[in-house]
């Protein structure tokens, strides 16, 4: 005979309602500002009362700032807020087949400094990326004159699958890393908190992320953003995507989803660089796409010789915009996105010359009813998307604590 199961509601203090008061102002005030004490407790349902307390604490931690006076109908004008953006800086990582990028960002994710090391195509040896990255952040601080004291922390974008927990293990075959302990290798170089994750979900991240509104600018929003259901892909010496269902990144039981460029196009296809046959990557991953078109791809400049072939618009590229129409249209098919946005600086250089063949091709192979309620963009953030990403979880971080903050609307 089954059993009822009583669950009982978790105990809320009044600590914990305050923290989650507090949450939500800040979150308000970080993605609606500059707005004023009015205008929060409008957004936010709290009372005057809870808002001006709450305000004037994070005014005394300078985590918030005045930023002018808004005209009043009467009476004092009211000040008008915002987070502070120089409170503290957070650190971007780009781990990629030809380079590793380290950026500096303020809160409203304005670069201040950036580095960027070369990295040959058989040079992937742990231990140099990881004298690069903590290299690189001595360096974006220096630059900018910021002490290490102000960073907040660093996010790392890799390629391949990053297993959780405090060692962030990284597999990845065409590095030949497979268990590799980065965030422990790290650590024991830097003091500063440490975020590391797969590369497309941090293009994604930065994709989804909205843009924070200036006066005068009215800021430029991931290609993502707004979009609960989307897929956000990684073109360039690799493929990977990430997928987003009901604003929430899909990460799998084991972290690997996303894998797009290793689901088959070919049966007994070309031999991919993670030794399987007729991945999507060996078609239109860069190295895939330079070995077919007959050019050598460990002596030569890849994004220079991929220009090229793709203003030539070489037969080889009217294949490659067949296979990426079909790996597309597979992620049509299954998935039923709103939107996919195209990133990576492959990914942009096709798209800008070639994006109203890649919905053909995708419109060709889908069916029609999923295709029409699919928009197919190009990322807006550039190929640096993927360092910006990165260092949005170190903001992410920062929100959760000063309290609990998450990106609204598009994760």
């Amino acid at each position: 005979m089954g059993r009822w199961a009583i669950v009982r509601p978790e105990r809320r203090t009044v600590r914990d309602v305050r923290k989650g008061n507090r949450a939500m102002l800040l979150r308000t005030l970080y993605f609606s500002g500059p707005v004023t004490r009015n205008e929060l407790t409008r957004l936010t349902g709290l009372s005057a009362a809870t808002v001006s307390s709450m305000t004037g604490d994070l005014l005394a931690e300078n985590i918030v700032v005045e930023a002018g006076q808004a005209e009043s109908d009467g009476g004092r004008p009211r000040a008008i807020l915002r987070v502070n953006p120089v409170y503290g800086h957070v650190i971007g990582v780009d781990v990629a087949e030809t380079h590793v990028r380290v950026e500096l960002f303020d809160l409203e994710m304005n670069e201040r400094a950036r580095v960027e090391y070369a990295l040959r195509p058989a040079g992937h040896q742990i231990e140099l990326v990881v004298r690069h990255i903590l290299a690189g952040i001595e360096v974006v601080l220096d630059d900018a004159g910021i002490p290490a004291g102000q960073a907040l922390g660093v996010g790392v974008g890799v390629p391949g699958i990053v297993e959780d927990g405090p060692d962030a293990l990284i597999h990845t075959r065409t590095f030949g890393w497979d268990g590799v302990p980065m965030g422990a290798l790290l650590r024991a170089g830097t003091a500063l908190p440490l975020f590391v994750e797969n590369g497309a979900k941090a293009l994604g991240r930065a994709e989804l992320w909205p843009a924070l509104r200036r006066a005068g600018d009215p800021g430029r929003d991931g290609a993502g953003h707004g979009s609960g259901d989307a897929v956000i892909v990684l073109i360039g010496s690799g493929v990977g995507a990430a997928i987003v269902s009901d604003s929430v990144t899909f990460r799998g039981v084991s972290s690997s989803a996303g894998e797009w460029g290793h689901t088959k196009i070919v049966v007994n296809g070309r031999i991919c660089r993670c030794g399987g046959r007729g991945c999507l990557e060996a078609y239109i991953g860069a190295e895939g796409i330079l070995d077919r078109a007959g050019v050598p791809t460990r002596t030569t400049d890849w994004q220079a010789e991929l220009a090229a072939l793709v203003e030539s618009r070489s037969p080889v590229i009217t294949q490659t915009v067949t296979y990426l129409g079909v790996g597309l249209s597979n992620l049509i098919n299954l998935i039923n996105p709103e939107r996919i946005v195209i990133g990576g600086w492959l990914g942009l250089l096709l798209g800008r010359h070639l994006l109203d063949d890649i919905r053909a091709a995708s419109a060709e192979n889908s069916l029609p009813r999923p295709y029409a309620a699919t928009s197919i963009v190009l990322g807006r953030l550039g190929p640096d998307a993927v360092a910006h990403g990165a260092a949005t979880l170190v903001l992410d971080e920062f929100l959760n604590a000063h309290p609990s903050a998450r990106i609204p609307a598009a994760r």
